[in-house]
């Protein structure tokens, strides 16, 4: 439920409901709690606002519920927007309007309806300008007043109701509560005079002429006065200025010559609809979607083969990658074993040099001969273990001075090594072969090498050899200008060799590193691993075991770097595949134009054939499928537009609901049961007038006198079921209902009434008669249908009811009343109506007395005649006797007797 505008004192609420033919209260959602809100906020009328055949079932339950919980019901039926139904939707904004402002009140929308466009015209009718009451309506629920059929119809009512102005004084005064269609004016001679919606590229623009920008100050909107609480004075109008309308310029309307072209110089053509408007979001268009989905398809493909190239070219880029760092690592493998083996043949010859000469002299001299020129040994010597504190005791060893002197190393230093490296060197009493880093000692790459010298029968040794060894050699091994890093590990993970000095210098340890772990536990010579580092960034590494010390030697390269060349292939892959889609959707954009055109064409001749514009002005621009869309669509406006001459011309001799149920040849012999509301309209006196009359002014009066009634019956949605002479009957209820079809029918004999007051005005004599009509109404359930043959058949209602309808119109001249209506019809609109209880009578065909009423007019019309008498004066008719039948002198049949 949502509230339009609210106060302290009133309140206009708005529901919805979604109805079929099964739909029960509960499915209304009406509950005690949802009353008592309504009874809260002091409701005291409910709308029911419809326009669709309804369910007539369900729609009952929803009146009777309402009335049984102490609200006034209404109903209004708005059969469509069209121009011909503005006095319709005028009376009823005026309704709903004028009972708003004497309290609170409730607007429902019956199923789908044009609720919102009756919101709209209620605001403008109370004063608010067209934009802010369709913005304000919306409010309310977004799909109201959206089509170009419910904008046109709203804009047409705001020039409706301003056609009704006048002077006061100095100003413009609009009274709303004037009737123009009183003063004899049909509401459809001002179609032509309504401009029609023209639809901008860029905005919506409503045509005036020059006289509606005259017109006044802008409107004072009186729904912001009430929604504080304040009433207005009875006799104060409605609103008492007119908005001012600004001419806009419309250079989309100047022609070739520069000249200005209004609305009413030019009908708007498909051509026009299609260039000039906007159609629609974009996204929501065909073209949108084509660039999609093609988009789609080829992001897809592009994507898809984007993927597996580099997934391929990862794969294979991979695998030769790890086979170089292999090939890298067994290389540098090879070449550090085979230093090794090298060095270890120089030490031994050096330690035998030092055991086969005892003379120090002699050691001496033979030490400076082997280690003259010598770059890699610092320093060879052989050690047992001293049994007290476990440490090296050197019994034989050499020193290469001349080396020592060029690197800035003492023998204070090899000392200190020494002793830092003692507790690893001694286990090497065990058998095992130490390469140990001592670069930290020395503050330059230095390798200690120990291993057994002198080995015991049980797998131990009783000394050792210790050599220091300068790393330069080795590092130049190590060093690379590829992507590929290879460095040497001992069986601990301390690092051996790098090609960043600074590494070596510092003594670090690789034991954390994966590929390190995965070479110290494998049993395999060599391997390859992928493995992520301390910082997180992933390597393609392989290790090589030398097969001396446990050390080995690891290449690595990180796989960022590894595949750099497969990320830019892959990114150039994705700018090419950017490029060509812009490309792609530049030329489906266009090219789309091709296809979405003629659809729009189509679009916009479908438009014009709903609201009955059956001349479709395209041709085909194109050979495929969609020209000959365009054709077979052309052929069907033709087809259409002579149906619907047909049709036409068959609705002037029948009802146009029947029409159009004929020539949808929904109309078959025999009938239904329906609750009717029937109407028996007689002219009084017509013998005599048809007598003072030649033929063809008889004829020319009875066209001007029905086209009058016939309208009146046609507003309020009635049926003209047939022409008995100057008689009409007329239904309400077939071949569909409205929901409201008895209170509609009292309607429709009022506007009978109302009009055949301005027909006789200036009338008068023998050849201008005056006439007096006779309404009777009843409900009752009938048969309706259609009668009589095969080849030729007749749409009406049979039935009691019927009958006694007939007879109630009868009534008239003796009750001298013009509108009389039964007992049951006055128990449906007792709320409604005012009335004057008649004396009972008994009808031919009926047992039992008939109660009659006379219809005075409506509750809420102000000026409604209070009494009988009134009403006669009014009418300028009088009573006469009824005649019984013992007085039937001239044996005439009476049809009826007072009782």
């Amino acid at each position: 439920m949502n509230t339009l505008t609210s106060s302290k004192k009133r309140t206009l609420l708005f529901d919805f409901y979604s109805v079929d033919d099964s739909t029960s209260l509960y499915t209304f959602g009406l509950s005690k709690k949802k009353i008592e809100k309504l009874k809260q906020k002091r409701v005291k009328t409910i709308f029911i606002i419809s326009s669709h055949p309804v369910y007539h079932e369900s729609y009952l339950r929803l009146v009777r519920f309402y009335q049984g919980s102490g609200f006034e019901v209404k109903s209004i039926h708005i059969e469509d927007v069209d121009v011909e139904n503005l006095p319709n939707v005028k009376n009823a904004a005026r309704e709903i309007y004028e009972c708003f402002k004497k309290g609170s009140c409730q607007v429902v929308s019956y199923g789908e309806s044009y609720a919102g466009t009756l919101i709209s015209c209620v605001l403008i009718y109370g004063g608010e300008n067209v934009e802010d009451a369709i913005d304000r309506s919306r409010e309310i629920n977004s799909a109201f007043v959206t089509s170009e059929e419910e904008f046109l119809f709203v804009y047409n009512f705001q020039r409706y109701i301003r056609s009704r102005q006048h002077v006061v004084g100095d100003r413009l005064v609009f009274d709303i509560g004037g009737d123009r269609e009183s003063e004899g004016e049909d509401p459809r001679d001002i179609k032509d005079a309504i401009p029609k919606r023209i639809i901008q590229k860029d905005e919506d623009v409503i045509r005036i002429t020059e006289e509606d920008r005259l017109r006044g100050e802008e409107q004072q909107p009186i729904f912001k006065d009430l929604a504080e609480g304040e009433d207005r004075p009875s006799d104060q109008p409605i609103i008492d200025t007119v908005s001012r309308q600004k001419e806009r310029d419309d250079e989309s309307l100047l022609d070739k010559g520069g000249r200005k072209e209004g609305i009413r110089d030019r009908k708007p053509s498909v051509e026009d609809e299609v260039e000039n408007s906007k159609f629609g979001r974009f996204y929501l268009s065909i073209r949108f979607k084509l660039i999609s989905i093609i988009s789609f398809l080829i992001v897809l493909a592009i994507s898809l083969m984007i993927f597996l190239a580099t997934h391929f070219f990862k794969g294979d880029n991979e695998i030769r990658i790890q086979e170089n760092n292999l090939k890298i690592s067994e290389v540098i493998a090879l070449k550090v074993k085979s230093d090794f083996v090298s060095l270890i043949e120089k030490s031994r010859l050096i330690v035998n040099a030092m055991i086969q000469n005892t003379n120090k002299q002699e050691r001496k001299r033979y030490s400076e001969l082997i280690l003259g020129n010598d770059k890699d040994f610092i320093f060879s010597g052989i050690a047992v273990m001293n049994k007290r504190d476990s440490s090296l005791n050197f019994v034989r060893y050499t020193y290469n001075d001349s080396l020592m002197n060029e690197i800035q190393v003492s023998r204070d230093d090899i000392k200190a090594a020494h002793r830092a490296n003692n507790k690893i060197f001694v286990r090497s009493f065990d058998g095992e072969t130490i390469v140990q880093n001592v670069s930290q000692v020395f503050r330059l790459p230095v390798l200690g090498l120990c291993y057994p010298f002198q080995k015991k029968k049980n797998g131990g040794a009783s000394s050792v050899l210790v050599s220091y060894i300068n790393l330069d050699k080795f590092l130049k091994a190590f060093r690379s200008t590829g992507i590929t890093k290879a460095f040497m590990v001992n069986d601990r993970g301390d690092i051996i060799a790098h090609p960043d000095s600074a590494f070596v210098l510092s003594g670090g340890s690789k034991i954390n590193l994966p590929i390190v772990k995965s070479m110290i536990k494998s049993t395999l010579n060599n391997g390859q691993t992928r493995y992520k580092d301390e910082n997180g960034i992933i390597h393609l590494g392989s290790f090589n075991k030398i097969g001396f010390g446990g050390c080995g030697v690891i290449a690595t390269v990180e796989e960022k770097i590894a595949f750099q060349e497969v990320y830019n292939i892959q990114r150039r892959n994705i700018y090419l595949m950017i490029i060509t889609l812009t490309v792609v959707i530049l030329i489906v954009f266009f090219f789309g134009k091709t296809l979405t055109t003629p659809i729009i064409r189509l679009l916009y001749a479908t438009k014009k054939i709903k609201g009955g514009d059956y001349h479709v002005d395209i041709r085909p621009s194109t050979s495929d499928e969609i020209g000959e869309l365009t054709n077979a669509f052309i052929d069907m406006g033709r087809g259409l537009e002579e149906r619907e001459k047909i049709k036409t011309a068959f609705g002037k001799f029948v009802n146009p609901e029947l029409a159009d149920m004929v020539v949808r040849d929904e109309i078959h012999l025999g009938g239904e049961r329906k609750t009717v509301a029937i109407l028996f309209s007689d002219i009084r006196s017509f013998t005599a007038i048809s007598e003072r009359l030649e033929p063809e002014e008889v004829v020319d009066f009875l066209n001007e006198y029905m086209t009058l009634m016939v309208n009146c019956i046609d507003q309020m949605g009635g049926v003209v079921d047939k022409f008995i002479g100057d008689a009409i009957m007329a239904v309400w209820g077939v071949p569909v209902s409205k929901g409201n079809d008895t209170e509609n029918a009292i309607n429709g004999a009022l506007l009978m009434r109302k009009a055949l007051i301005e027909f006789n005005k200036g009338r008068g004599g023998p050849k201008r008669p005056t006439i007096k009509i006779g309404c009777g109404i009843n409900v009752g359930p009938t048969l309706a249908g259609q009668i009589g043959s095969e080849n030729r058949m007749e749409y009406t209602v049979i039935g009691d009811a019927v009958n006694l309808a007939s007879r109630i119109e009868a009534l008239n001249k003796p009750f001298g009343t013009d509108i009389l209506v039964s007992e049951e019809t006055y128990n449906l609109v007792r709320d409604v109506f005012a009335v004057e209880k008649m004396k009972p009578i008994k009808v031919k065909g009926k047992e039992e007395p008939q109660q009659i009423y006379a219809v005075l007019g409506r509750i809420d019309d102000s000026q409604c005649p209070r009494t009988i008498d009134e009403l006669r004066a009014l009418l300028d008719i009088e009573e006469q006797p009824f005649r019984r039948r013992r007085e039937d002198l001239d044996g005439e049949e009476v049809k009826y007797e007072v009782v």
